[in-house]
């Protein structure tokens, strides 16, 4: 497969540097709290990046779902230029223009009833815990300081400190605490083990849809049923992490809609920047949401124009239906091919849309050999968990470089 398109020098026109010396900026003057692929990237659009010497790759990771309408898509683009020019900042000190029309529009389309923006992913995560924490005490009547958040394990909700404090990954927890109490955990997909843990005290049960950074793991049909039905009967909420699952990645908006259930919160990131501003929020219910009063939540960012004005284009992308049907009909396609490789350097696939968690033989390339051997053939994605690669290609992709990018993907795991 031909990768490169005018690979004329060594170094980037622009600054003079070589790749190597790129990669040693980084090294010398950067924490290394990540390990990158050795790809240095200058320019994206659509689901193809292109390096600083001008090597051509295809993006099977999409920023974690953060760029699921590939990179540079032209409404986005021009929605951010648009608002550039205008104006980018006010704080929640002051009303703004976009800020009433975003949460809106966002929550008509996820038909809830109000919106908590804010930045990352975490920090609506955040949002969220504060929000069933207050809520409990309000409304439920949870005694002081007793409330409980029932949780999952394998999750990945963020990296702050309270959200590691229920994480099951030792690197993400080690030497982070003393942590924060009042969660418990279950094994994910065990009903018994959740039905077990819920109780008269449990504010909220916090749950991924399809756990992602675990190696997109969907759980046992009716569990997420189950959960909701538990939290009705205990008078409990339901928070659903669609942060990386939701807007179009499993082709519905939500991927709990694929289990007809309904959350009572939804925490969102990634796609609803596009790719070009963090933008978060929390939707779902206004009788939960509206525990909060001015002076008990804020951000300085969090609803500033420029995201409002990118989130309100996601948005509209979002209306129109297409994305979901192009997660739906390329995610069978994607699906189907992987499903041929089962055997034959797979032992494992799994996941829903254009979304795929893909499990390599022991006895073959460990994940990160498969990512770095990809990389070598222009795909891009990224291992998990020693043997398991994450697919997401932005579901702007074309059939045909879908299939360039499986083509290669077959070509590696079948190393020995």
């Amino acid at each position: 497969m031909t990768t490169f398109a005018d690979k004329s020098t060594d170094a980037d026109s622009a600054t003079g540097l070589a790749p190597a010396e790129y990669i040693a900026l980084d090294e010398r003057w950067s924490t290394h709290n990540y390990h990158p692929l050795p790809v240095v990237i200058a320019e994206g659009e659509g689901a193809w990046v292109t390096d600083v010497q001008g090597e051509r790759y295809l993006d099977f990771l999409a920023g974690y779902s953060a760029l699921n309408f590939g990179h540079r898509h032209p409404d986005l683009v021009r929605a951010a230029t648009e608002q550039l020019g205008r104006v980018t900042l006010t704080s929640r000190a002051f009303r703004h223009d976009q800020f009433g029309l975003f949460c809106r529009e966002l929550a008509e389309l996820t038909g809830t009833d109000m919106v908590l923006p804010m930045n990352s992913g975490a920090e609506a995560v955040e949002s969220a815990i504060k929000v069933a924490r207050k809520w409990a005490y309000r409304v439920k009547g949870v005694p002081d300081g007793q409330a409980q958040i029932v949780v999952a394990g394998s999750n990945f909700h963020g990296r702050t400190t309270t959200i590691v404090s229920f994480s099951t990954d030792e690197d993400a927890r080690a030497d982070y605490g003393p942590f924060t109490p009042g969660f418990v955990v279950v094994p994910y997909g065990d009903a018994a083990a959740l039905a077990e843990a819920v109780n008269d005290r449990t504010a909220a049960v916090l749950l991924e849809p399809i756990q992602g950074e675990a190696g997109v793991i969907v759980p046992p049909d009716g569990y997420l049923a189950e959960a909701r039905r538990l939290c009705d009967e205990a008078g409990a909420l339901l928070i659903a992490d669609e942060i990386q699952s939701g807007l179009a990645r499993t082709g519905t908006v939500f991927a709990l809609d694929h289990e007809r259930v309904t959350a009572d919160l939804y925490t969102l990131g990634k796609a609803l920047g596009g790719g070009i501003m963090p933008v978060s929020a929390v939707v779902g219910r206004a009788d939960v949401l509206g525990v909060l009063r001015p002076g008990e939540h804020g951000s300085t960012f969090g609803g500033n124009p420029l995201a409002c004005a990118v989130g309100r284009a996601v948005v509209r992308l979002l209306s129109t239906g297409e994305f979901q049907q192009r997660s739906t009909s390329l995610g069978a396609r994607m699906h189907e091919r992987l499903s041929e490789l089962v055997g034959n350097g797979v032992t494992a696939v799994r996941g829903r849309g254009l979304w795929a968690g893909v499990d390599l033989a022991p006895d073959g390339l460990s994940g990160r050999e498969a990512a770095e051997a990809l990389l070598r053939r222009g795909v891009l994605c990224k291992e998990t968990h020693g043997h398991t690669l994450r697919l997401a290609p932005p579901l702007v992709i074309e059939e045909a470089d879908l299939d360039r990018g499986l083509d290669a993907l077959a070509q590696v795991v079948a190393q020995r």
